[in-house]
């Protein structure tokens, strides 16, 4: 675990909608300081920014762009800072979903969300043991390596839907009635489908991984800037 004085600052973007704070109490029990906020300037200094999301994609876009955070999301990715999504958080970082077919989505991962397949009962609410895809983790980023360091085999808690079709962005799948996306990464973006605040050991083990990732990140750049 971090030590209180490199705690880093993660931005847990509140855009009123959903139980935001479990994902802040379990990123501090991870390690962070975690903020539920929609400051613009609280969330451009952060060290990381989580963008957790419950229910309906249209919803939550809705949300998410009556807040004005829908932009400040492009901004602190354009800036690589480490970015991860949660759920209808990582639903939101595509083009759009089939739930709410008029409601754009964010369009930072390629593709759609799609429903899961009529051959098996929706939501799928349970828990789910992740492969993890084997993509080229040379090209995949620092940050997909390290969050995807002892992921494969584990369980996680899902309630979901619907999830992304698979692209070269998805790094993690889990079988119900065939691969279904898990996680999704591009750059410093990392995104899950289940729930890492509700997966027990496994999850908080992943979200640990992403608040060292940011503390080690921060120090890496601070250690490499100029006056």
């Amino acid at each position: 675990m971090i030590e209180e004085v490199s705690r880093p600052k993660i931005a847990v973007l509140d855009y009123g909608i959903g139980n935001l704070r479990s994902a802040q109490k379990a990123l501090d029990v991870s390690g962070a300081n975690a903020v539920l906020t929609d400051d613009a300037d609280t969330i451009t200094a952060a060290d990381g920014v989580v963008l957790p999301g419950v229910g309906a994609f249209g919803a939550c876009m809705n949300a998410l762009r009556r807040s004005r955070l829908d932009s400040l999301v492009h901004d602190v990715i354009e800036a690589d800072t480490p970015f991860m999504g949660i759920c209808v958080g990582m639903q939101m970082l595509f083009d759009g979903s089939d739930e709410s077919p008029d409601v754009a989505g964010l369009g930072i991962m390629p593709g759609r969300i799609r429903w899961l397949s009529d051959s098996v009962k929706r939501p799928q609410m349970q828990w789910n043991r992740i492969a993890v895809s084997k993509p080229d983790l040379d090209g995949a980023g620092e940050m997909t390596r390290a969050l995807l360091d002892g992921l494969d085999g584990q369980w996680t808690y899902f309630v979901h839907s619907l999830s992304a079709e698979p692209t070269a962005c998805t790094v993690a799948t889990v079988d119900y009635g065939g691969p279904v996306t898990a996680a999704v990464a591009r750059q410093r973006v990392f995104a899950t489908q289940f729930h890492p605040e509700k997966s027990a050991t496994a999850g908080l083990n992943l979200l640990a991984r992403f608040v060292n990732f940011c503390s080690t990140a921060t120090r890496s750049e601070n250690s490499t800037s100029t006056i």
